[in-house]
């Protein structure tokens, strides 16, 4: 893949000092017109070998353009709070949102090509991270973000001689490190590794833009003209409404009326049975989430349920046997304007716990495929990928250590009823009733189905789902308790 990028390609100083006041200003009309329209966002990713002039592209950008609306990130070694969460968290907080464009240097790709160059892992492990950014990559297409990937190259004679100048010169010699002349030392694994990454992670929505950084002017023309190219090919489409896909294969028709759902019983519990109980597991929890073993895993957990399900009340006795230092409440509600202008997933990412701690979600990303699906409030191409994504991001949390329990609290019509009139007669619980929730009734039967699927879709054998009869509170609290302490002592050995 490198082949013309080691043509020695250059520019005089007269075509560039002609050509850089026109690009310039083009740049920033471009730029702002993205930022008034405020539909899409632009990740340009730098990456490349060392002394192939990323740093001064970088630098050459934000001078080109307005830096208050650029965001720069540089990456290097994961610090100790990066360390305790999934691979991609930290890259997930540096994206920016609609209307702004974020250059984020050394990115993703940087720590697994180097660990395979450095054989600290093998070819195996850095396909499935790959896999892991394809389908990265993939969903921010499918969310509008214009992503820019460059590869800045040098033959190895040019990264020798670029490194030699950098030093011989007093103003640079600081950026010239023993760990550039160690990879320089493994140019041509580097190259290889490289070569593979490329190959596998150029695709039709994000193909890779290899830059020849032997010549300064000439990388420089060649950044700024291909930002410049996509920013305006996306504008003069963006009002069409751009969408990645306007249709989706058809879920399966429903030939009768048996589900999942249905076929739950209900279960009911004395309360002096549900008293002997509570404690006990209450108890069980507190010494599982105060053990050593646990100080190196999380705990994720999602409850959802039927509006009046009792998930609420089912929160409020596990987080009871909690250290209030240790856990977190995160209720999700509509999407604020901060979160709106990201990527869907964003506004979760942002609320993984570190290690030895505990996030409860009351209601979850799972809002894609209930809520948003049934009201209108997302395409159906938008939800239908969003099964595949939340799985992913699942595996993500997993695969870090995360111990992710999912419950669906299941009430019937009949009960839900009762409990919306006991709501709306005792004033200290009239705030848990609303005007939405009665029109939710209504559409019962659609919930049903969007919840039906998600079941199907999203229960994987690391994160799968628990069904709870939840007509009786007393017989749900106690099931949620006695799960997570069977799925902590299961992962914890």
């Amino acid at each position: 893949m490198f082949e013309s990028a080691e043509l020695g390609h250059c520019t005089t100083t007269e075509d560039y000092d002609a050509a850089v006041p026109g690009l310039r200003a083009e740049l920033l009309d471009a730029q702002f017109d993205l930022l008034e329209l405020g539909q899409f966002a632009v990740v340009v990713l730098i990456n490349g070998v060392d002394g192939a002039g990323k740093s001064e592209t970088v630098n050459l950008l934000n001078e080109w353009m307005d830096p208050r609306h650029i965001q720069s990130w540089a990456f290097d070694a994961p610090t100790a709070e990066e360390a305790e969460r999934p691979f991609m968290w930290r890259f997930w907080r540096a994206l920016p949102p609609r209307g702004k464009i974020g250059v984020l240097f050394n990115n993703w790709y940087a720590q697994p090509i180097r660990e395979r160059v450095e054989r600290s892992s093998k070819k195996a492990e850095l396909d499935q991270r790959l896999d892991e950014i394809r389908r990265f990559e993939t969903m921010l297409a499918h969310e509008g973000v214009l992503l820019i990937k460059f590869w800045f190259h040098l033959s190895k004679a040019a990264q020798k001689k670029r490194l030699r100048e950098l030093e011989k010169d007093e103003r640079t010699r600081w950026r010239v490190t023993a760990r550039d002349w160690r990879f320089y030392a493994r140019y041509d694994r580097y190259r290889e590794v490289a070569g593979h990454v490329l190959r596998t992670t150029s695709t039709g929505e994000a193909p890779w833009l290899i830059v020849d950084g032997s010549d300064p002017n000439y990388r420089a023309l060649f950044a700024g003209r291909t930002l410049l190219a996509a920013l305006r090919r996306r504008l003069d489409t963006a009002s069409q409404h751009w969408m990645a896909r306007l249709s989706v294969a058809p879920l399966p028709p429903r030939i009768d009326r048996v589900n999942v759902l249905d076929t739950l019983v209900r279960q009911d519990m004395k309360r002096k049975e549900y008293d002997e109980l509570l404690e006990p597991l209450q108890g069980r929890l507190a010494l599982l989430s105060r053990s050593v073993a646990f100080r190196r895993r999380t705990l994720v957990l999602v409850f959802e349920g039927m509006d009046a399900a009792g998930k609420g009340g089912a929160i409020r006795r596990v987080v009871g046997a909690l250290d209030a230092r240790q856990y977190r409440i995160v209720p999700i509600a509509a999407p604020t304007e901060e979160e709106r202008a990201q990527p869907y997933l964003w506004r979760f990412w942002r609320h993984l716990p570190p290690r030895g701690k505990v996030a409860v979600f009351d209601r979850s990303w799972y809002g894609r495929v209930l809520v948003e699906r049934v009201e209108g409030f997302c395409s159906e191409a938008d939800w239908m990928r969003a099964y595949a994504e939340i799985n992913d991001f699942e595996d993500q949390l997993v695969a870090a250590g995360a111990v992710v329990v999912k419950f669906w609290l299941a009430v019937g019509r009949d009960e839900q009823l009762a409990r919306f009139r006991e709501r709306e007669a005792q004033p200290h619980k009239r705030f848990k009733i609303s005007a939405e929730d009665w029109r939710n009734r209504d559409r019962w039967d659609d919930y049903s189905r969007a919840v039906c699927d998600m079941i199907d879709r999203t229960s994987t054998e690391y994160a799968p789902w628990t069904l709870v009869e939840a007509d009786d509170k007393h017989f749900a609290r106690i099931k949620v308790l006695r799960t997570i302490c069977e799925r902590l002592e299961a992962a914890l050995g």
